[in-house]
């Protein structure tokens, strides 16, 4: 999902830093929320967990350019489910600015593209979640269904926002819409992969739930995100 360096340029750059801004703030507000409610600790080490996850994606699974961008198997709403979504959020952004930093410099300028377009997606699979799934229901008893749509909402997000950048840097001419259009087009093939791997994630953790001793109802989880195992 990297933005082209070039494609967003100039003063028009400086949104970028807005919506990065903003997608911190919100950022920050569910890491205080998480803070109170799990701990340091264990948002310390969930986020640190994530951040590792994020920086695996990125570069050691398959990844190419496609279009306007390059293709990535994210698994955002994977790392959201383990994770909670603090630590998930705070996973992409360092783990974007980790693969900048040491692997891919080139892409600097463009990390407040990026992590906008990797950071509001995952919050609106929050709020899907939190609409479709039962408070009743841990997410280790997700349906097929569940997971679908909380990939395609991630993946669909990513998308969107990539298209926003393209055209709002390079205009809508054919060959940019041609380009997006491309893009788009490989990147939904994700959503054929991740929700499998949701439910493979989460029934091994359904299956390590008593033997770990992560989820007997005596306090929230250092490793996993408390709702993972226990309904809300």
């Amino acid at each position: 999902m990297h933005i082209e360096p070039g494609l967003v340029s100039g003063a028009k750059i400086v949104l970028s830093y807005a919506t990065a801004a903003a997608a911190g703030a919100y950022t920050l507000k569910l890491a205080a929320a998480s803070l109170r409610a799990e701990g340091a600790a264990s948002l310390a080490l969930r986020s640190a967990l994530a951040t590792a996850a994020v920086f695996v994606f990125f570069e050691v699974l398959p990844h190419h350019p496609v279009g306007v961008s390059e293709v990535h198997l994210i698994l955002g709403s994977t790392i959201f489910l383990l994770f909670g979504a603090a630590p998930a959020a705070i996973g992409l952004a360092l783990g974007l600015l980790i693969q900048g930093m040491f692997f891919a410099p080139f892409d600097l300028p463009q990390y407040g593209m990026n992590v906008t377009t990797l950071l509001f997606p995952l919050f609106a699979v929050r709020a899907l979640a939190a609409r479709i799934v039962a408070p009743g229901t841990a997410y280790v008893d997700l349906k097929y269904r569940q997971a679908l749509a909380l990939s395609t909402a991630y993946q669909g997000g990513v998308v969107l926002w990539v298209a926003f950048w393209a055209v709002y840097g390079a205009g809508a001419g054919a060959g940019n819409l041609a380009a997006i259009a491309s893009f788009g087009a490989a990147y939904m093939l994700v959503v054929v992969v991740e929700p499998l791997a949701d439910l493979a994630v989460l029934a091994v953790a359904k299956a390590l739930k008593g033997p770990a001793g992560i989820a007997r109802g005596a306090g929230p989880a250092l490793f996993v995100t408390p709702r993972l195992h226990n309904p809300a």
